[in-house]
């Protein structure tokens, strides 16, 4: 038990010696509007580099990435089925898909799931 605690923590610390040299190392001293604009051809661009992001088309997608991975928790919960009390299975069944459908009555709630607007 403590040498896995002793190997933890040298873990941690390498990991953290790391992250602090890689921030200290990656910082640029001078900007330079040049080089941190999009290049054409050595001509100043025409037109801005970056196009329009509708956020109601990132929030659709941040929705069906949490509906996905909770389908992704969902499917083991059959092959747990043999393997455990049918009681807890049952209840633990019963409160994720109830949290499931509280997160979709939400949504719904806030307007979320209006697509044409």
């Amino acid at each position: 038990m403590f040498s896995i605690l002793v190997i933890a923590s040298v873990i941690m610390m390498i990991s953290f010696i790391v992250m602090i040299l890689a921030s200290i190392l990656s910082k640029k001293t001078l900007v330079d509007r040049e080089k941190s604009s999009p290049f054409e051809c050595g001509f100043d661009p025409k037109s801005s580099s970056r196009l329009p992001f509708s956020l109601r088309f990132f929030l659709i997608t941040i929705i069906f990435l949490i509906f996905d991975v909770e389908i992704a928790l969902i499917l083991p919960m059959v092959i747990i089925f043999k393997f455990s009390n049918l009681m807890v299975w049952t209840t633990t069944s019963i409160i994720f898909i109830l949290i499931l459908l509280i997160g979709l009555y939400h949504e719904w709630n806030q307007g979320m799931l209006n697509w044409s607007t």
